[in-house]
């Protein structure tokens, strides 16, 4: 059997440790009913980090997240987790907060939360303290008596978070954890995963809302059918992209005009184009000698919404963009 370092093109557990890698994971495969969900997923998640897996729903985010967590066992490649094979040996170390949500409606916060740390190996007892304690802290200290049943489901929500993270993970993994919170509760979960990754806490999160990996992730996997088109720093894939200038002139017309790249396109009074490989220089002298007369000139490098729709496509981005409206329309 092939193993992690075995003449496969990736380290072995020292490299692994050495290259500082939470997860590693190569041509992930997974099938269901002859249908393939994941299709050759690579994947390498940096310790201390919080990583993205972008894409729509049904792009196979999911099935990757559960294949990584040794839930569902791939068809084909390799994966490897705080430096095991078997993801199931680090589950006392990881934190995982599924897309379905579920707590037992007749227990109290506090307990709900001490079951999901006994899960994880931490002894009840220790549990229900810090479950008080983490109730109190994220200003939920009145809800620690209150059963399941009696909370909103935002608050539910908060209370099952709280219960990934008792036991101390140094893995954390959220399934779509932005889904259903209000935008009060999702800007404190933004805080609560940049708190965690201040102390060192690996953070992996699926999402199909480009603002959230953007404002968050130090590195993104975008999906799209099965498949990673692009996984690396968020800067990178922006810099797929050529930086877009927006310029504004006081002359409408002149010789200057010819200085302008052939993208170039008039929007009221402004111009836009892609920086020139020759860089904004040669330009500006062309404008300058042409008398144009510059008003105004900026330089903005690509969002991550554009560079998705250029890695994964018009059409995953469509579907992006309808999931977030049926999720706001619910």
């Amino acid at each position: 059997m092939m193993k992690l370092g075995d003449g496969a093109g990736v380290s072995n557990a020292g490299g692994a440790a050495a290259r500082g890698l939470a997860i590693e994971a190569r041509g992930l495969v997974k099938r269901f009913d002859g249908f393939t969900a994941v299709d050759g997923v690579d994947l390498a998640v940096p310790e201390g980090a919080i990583y993205g897996v972008l894409g729509p729903n049904g792009a196979g985010k999911t099935t990757t997240l559960r294949m990584l967590l040794g839930i569902i066992d791939p068809d084909a490649g390799l994966r490897r987790v705080l430096g095991h094979e078997r993801p199931q040996e680090m589950a006392h170390t990881i934190g995982y907060l599924p897309e379905e949500r579920g707590l037992y409606p007749a227990m109290k916060a506090y307990d709900a939360i001490a079951f999901l740390g006994a899960l994880r190996g931490l002894p009840l007892a220790e549990g229900r303290k810090r479950g008080k304690a983490l109730l109190e802290e994220h200003g939920l200290g009145y809800a620690i008596d209150r059963q399941i049943r009696q909370l909103s489901k935002g608050m539910a929500q908060q209370v099952q978070l709280l219960g990934t993270l008792v036991h101390e993970p140094r893995l954390v993994v959220f399934d779509e954890p932005f889904s259903g919170l209000d935008a009060l509760n999702q800007g404190k979960l933004e805080r609560m995963i940049r708190g965690l990754a201040a102390k060192g806490t690996t953070v992996i999160f699926s999402t199909h809302v480009i603002a959230h990996a953007e404002r968050l992730c130090d590195e993104v996997a975008i999906i799209a059918g099965g498949k990673v088109p692009f996984a690396g720093p968020v800067d990178v894939a922006r810099d797929r992209i050529r930086p877009q200038v927006r310029l504004e002139t006081r002359a409408s017309d002149g010789a200057w005009r010819r200085a302008l790249p052939a993208d170039a396109r008039h929007e009221g009074a402004f111009w836009y184009f892609s920086l020139p490989d020759s860089g904004i220089e040669p330009l500006l002298r062309a404008l300058i000698e042409g008398e144009a007369g510059i008003l105004s000139l900026s330089i903005e490098r690509a969002g991550l919404h554009d560079a998705f729709v250029a890695i994964a496509g018009e059409a995953a981005a469509r579907a992006l963009e309808e999931n977030v409206a049926e999720e706001q329309g619910r």
